[in-house]
């Protein structure tokens, strides 16, 4: 059986032996579209993470049997079309959910509790000139008592609304999806969700529902103190839109770890703010620990053994 890994350069240093014992692994570091249809020409098993599979793809691929996505988003993948050709897909689900909690509160603490302005302010000299023993300007957000807000609220959102429990704070929901399955706190509608909440976070798929949900109309919505974090998906807020909210003050701040186009382009809105210090980026990092690229590498070997 030969298995290709297109766009290996994904799972870093996360060892590939669960993988490679199954067949002929050949990896690459990653693959243009052209170079993908010509690598896979010979493939049994495809597994890729932002290589597109269409039907360019497919037609390539004669032997194909299995595509295996070294994530849980497949937008990347014509699932029809590969149905279609019989050719089973599979992704991996949970594997980073403890992870992308993590780094959703990594963003949720930083900006409430200001740490970067702080460390700033100690590293500058400031803090040794100061008259005072403490930063007097600068207060930060306590979050016990205020409202966590979840856009999408499965298996990372049910994990960020129970830290958000342990910290004190009171939790609502927006289902995308329209089923309200999650019993343990109150689903309410997108509008209700943006006015009451202090904090925002976003845990969505991207698909037709989620695409633009939260634009400039939607921020003007939301109390001038609220935080707005996306580790979902990028496009689920608009980037111009939010970074001119962000300049305007119509929230308090943000923290984005997904972008439409990946990496950031330098010219992205989101990198030219008039007020960065109102905004924390990081590139897509929350799903990467290596305890998760560990238990993505063997549910993808999990994958294949079960399909083949």
């Amino acid at each position: 059986m030969k298995i290709v890994f297109l766009d290996a350069i994904s799972m870093g240093d996360a060892s590939l032996e669960e993988i490679a014992v199954l067949g002929e692994l050949t990896c690459y570091p990653s693959s243009t579209a052209e170079e993908a249809r010509e690598r896979v020409k010979e493939a049994d098993v495809a597994i890729v993470n932002k290589v597109v599979v269409d039907q360019a793809f497919l037609d390539a691929a004669p032997r194909l049997k299995l595509v295996c996505e070294a994530g849980t988003g497949i937008n990347n993948i014509d699932v029809r079309l590969c149905e279609a050709r019989g050719v089973a897909v599979r992704n991996v689900a949970a594997y980073s959910t403890d992870s992308v909690a993590q780094i959703t509160w990594m963003h949720i603490l930083n900006l409430a509790g200001r740490a970067f302005h702080y460390q700033d302010f100690v590293r500058s000299g400031a803090y040794s000139r100061n008259p005072v023993h403490v930063d007097y300007a600068h207060p930060f957000t306590e979050l016990s008592g205020k409202m966590l807000g979840i856009v999408g609220m499965g298996a990372i959102g049910q994990k960020v609304a129970a830290i958000g429990k342990a910290f004190g704070m009171d939790v609502i929901y927006y289902s995308t999806s329209g089923t309200s399955h999650c019993r343990d706190y109150p689903s309410v509608s997108l509008e209700e969700l943006l006015a009451r909440a202090d904090v925002v976070s976003i845990h969505a798929p991207y698909n037709e529902r989620t695409a633009g949900l939260i634009g400039y109309e939607q921020l003007r919505q939301m109390k001038r103190t609220a935080l707005l974090v996306n580790t979902g998906r990028g496009g689920i807020e608009v980037e111009a839109d939010l970074a001119r909210a962000l300049d305007e003050g119509l929230i308090a701040g943000a923290g984005i770890d997904v972008y439409v186009k990946e990496p950031l382009p330098a010219d992205s809105p989101l990198m030219h703010l008039q007020h960065p210090e109102r905004l924390l980026l990081s590139p897509h990092i929350a799903w990467y620990s290596k305890e998760a690229r560990a238990r993505l590498a063997h549910e993808m070997a999990e994958n294949i053994r079960k399909t083949l």
